[in-house]
């Protein structure tokens, strides 16, 4: 085999000819579509300067911005590390004895319990968190007399505000997608952990439940044992213009867990009668497999069940149970308002804490830091005296979820309008 050994060769080359009679082909095709598409190409290369000159992080924020931003995140983060490492050292000891009594495997305890306890109480706390921050770094910003250099070089205290604001956004939406998406699948995993291995007492069964599973169909259920999806002492009537058309009874229905789709159930032991005017007709047998609108969560309430669903299934759950005209929506109506509520909680606690921390005071930052921390407790407070209001004093499910945060702001506002004088 001849290996070309020059640049002559390599050109004389056949394939080498062949490529370069390709490629002078390709040229000859190419050059008019390009004299066509230049124009077309510069047009949109020219937008997208443009719109990326308008969209450019650093047309509004600048050095001072990003300082601001990353002392604040990272005195956030820094904050639940601390006061998450202290509540896992307290919980672990207050329940070691339990784990120990009902020998709960170490792996169990490390990715269920404790890998689902962290980012619920983060979040749970999240607004207590962010006012810490918040007083704590600017207040060491404010002792280092940086606050009055800003001020000093033309920086007003609205403009000092929008780093503080970006990093609200921020935390808001990490906070929200939480609530909402992330922390519901966790808190079913740590539930189940505390039933196995905390004696934690959880409602597993109803009596006499009767609900509206479509128009004009209601369902009753003499005994439900939620562990085994089971109930006993069943009937389903289905009524048209007020008038009893179909009644259904069986000793007992199954649930099915391993189905495709929701809604099927196995009665055992049933008989349905059919009314057509005086006329009855009855069937009956041994086993049968049915589709009825409801669900094992339909049956049975247990605490802090509505903590357990994600937002759109929230929604999904209160449209069902509102149009079968049930009463027991009022804790997920204020459970899904309160997960928007709390994510705007760090705009409101964060203009309350550079307000009271961006001046330079003699006695530290030790008195304001303490006034930030009875606000935070005040607001998580609130968050749950507001919840009850709904449940027991028929106040509306959202307006309870945001009386917080309206108290608040009201505050908010007087601290900043007080705050550059």
């Amino acid at each position: 085999m001849n290996i070309p050994k020059n640049r002559q060769q390599i050109q004389q080359h056949p394939g080498v000819q062949r490529l370069m009679a390709y490629w002078h082909k390709l040229k000859a095709w190419l050059s008019p579509c390009w004299r066509k598409m230049k124009p077309l190409l510069v047009l949109v290369l020219s937008w997208m300067k443009k719109i990326w000159a308008f969209i450019n992080p650093k047309r509004f924020f600048t050095i001072l911005d990003w300082y601001i931003i990353k002392k604040f995140i990272g005195t956030y983060i820094y904050s639940i590390l601390l006061i998450i490492s202290i509540a896992i050292v307290f919980d672990f000891n207050e329940n070691l004895s339990k784990f120990t009594q009902y020998h709960a495997p170490w792996r169990a305890i490390v990715f269920d319990y404790y890998a689902n306890f962290i980012p619920y109480y983060s979040n749970l706390f999240s607004p207590l968190f962010v006012f810490i921050a918040v007083i704590f770094f600017t207040s060491k910003l404010a002792g280092n007399s940086e606050i009055i250099a800003m001020l000093a070089a033309g920086v007003s205290f609205k403009r000092l505000m929008r780093p503080y604001m970006f990093s609200c956004v921020l935390i808001a939406l990490t906070t929200f997608y939480l609530n909402s998406f992330v922390i519901p699948h966790g808190t079913v995993i740590r539930q189940n952990f505390e039933a196995l291995y905390r004696n934690s007492k959880r409602n597993t069964s109803a009596e006499n439940v009767q609900l509206m599973v479509g128009p004009g169909t209601i369902a009753y259920i003499q005994h439900y044992d939620n562990r085994y999806k089971r109930g006993f002492g069943f009937c389903l009537d289905k009524f048209e213009d007020k008038k009893l058309v179909s009644h259904m009874t069986a000793m007992e229905i199954q649930y099915d867990t391993i189905s495709d789709s929701k809604y099927h159930w196995k009665a055992t032991n049933w008989k349905i009668r059919t009314l057509k005017g005086l006329k009855e007709h009855i069937e009956s047998g041994n086993v049968k497999d049915t589709v009825i609108l409801m669900e094992p969560p339909d049956l049975v309430y247990s605490k802090g069940q509505q903590e357990t669903f994600t937002s759109p299934e929230l929604l999904d759950y209160i449209s069902k149970q509102t149009s079968r005209g049930s009463g027991n929506v009022v804790q997920y109506e204020v459970e899904f308002h309160k997960r928007i509520a709390m994510s705007f909680a760090s705009f409101i606690l964060t203009a309350i804490g550079v307000s009271l921390s961006s001046r330079k005071r003699k006695g530290g930052m030790g008195l304001y830091l303490g006034i930030g921390l009875a606000l935070s407790f005040g607001y998580i407070m609130l968050q749950t005296v507001s919840s009850t209001f709904a449940i027991n004093a028929d106040t509306p499910p959202m307006l309870a979820a945001w009386i917080p945060n309206i108290i608040f702001a009201v505050i908010a506002y007087f601290c900043y309008r007080k705050a550059p004088n």
